[in-house]
């Protein structure tokens, strides 16, 4: 999932930064950004829209791996030791997208403070929400599980504004929850009856009682050692 953090980088920020070195490009609906097993050559990063991360094993089954938004650093990976894309990004709705060449970010994370502070701030949001991600898995409640999904394409429809109404397979949400699509069905009735979502030529999401709903329900786990 996403970080709900905006670092508000702009399209000047980085462009008095890497100058020509830098590209600017707007992406369709579903487009790809890059794929699975391309050569790890570049990092980007968000100026609008929605982008969705997946993954293919071996075995030819899929997974989904986080929605990024407005506001966050994609195909980091490459800064490392990482030479080919580990997942495909795609774009959700139109998107506005950065793309910085691996070696001058290298270069600019040594040289530039200020960038490299925001970007370290950005990657520690990332952890702190994989974090998150991974307790909400472990220890809470597939319902809950359910509402923080459902809360994030809320996220997604409002930010995104895609060209036709968001759908959402049950089978792709049990995936993303990691249940099984009759619980999914059971919960989603149970939400529909409450007015927490609707169906109307796609998947409509009532944010203010999801996030209700979440707060009526804390996490499994204590904050106390």
């Amino acid at each position: 999932m996403p970080s709900k953090r905006s670092f508000g980088v702009g399209h000047r920020f980085l462009r008095k930064r890497f100058r020509t070195r830098m590209t600017f490009r707007n992406y369709q609906d579903k487009e790809v950004v890059f794929s699975q097993g391309d050569a790890a050559d570049a990092v980007f990063y968000i100026q609008s829209g929605t982008v969705k991360l997946t993954a293919v094993s071996t075995r030819r089954k899929k997974a989904i791996i986080a929605f990024l938004q407005r506001g966050s650093f994609f195909g980091e990976g490459s800064l490392g030791e990482q030479s080919l894309r580990i997942y495909t990004a795609r774009s959700i709705g139109q998107s506005s997208i950065t793309r910085l060449r691996k070696e001058i970010t290298l270069r600019a994370l040594k040289r530039d403070p200020q960038f490299a502070a925001l970007f370290v701030a950005y990657l520690l949001s990332r952890i702190v929400r994989i974090e998150e991600d991974l307790v909400d898995q472990f220890f809470n409640f597939s319902e809950r599980r359910l509402a923080r999904v459902l809360l994030l394409f809320g996220q997604i429809i409002k930010e995104s504004k895609p060209e036709y109404p968001l759908k959402v397979s049950q089978s792709t949400l049990a995936e993303m929850v990691g249940t099984t699509r009759a619980r999914v069905s059971k919960f989603m009735n149970v939400f529909k009856k409450k007015g927490l979502v609707s169906y109307n030529g796609g998947l409509q999401i009532n944010s203010a009682l999801l996030t209700a709903f979440l707060q009526n329900r804390p996490l499994s786990v204590s904050t106390k050692a």
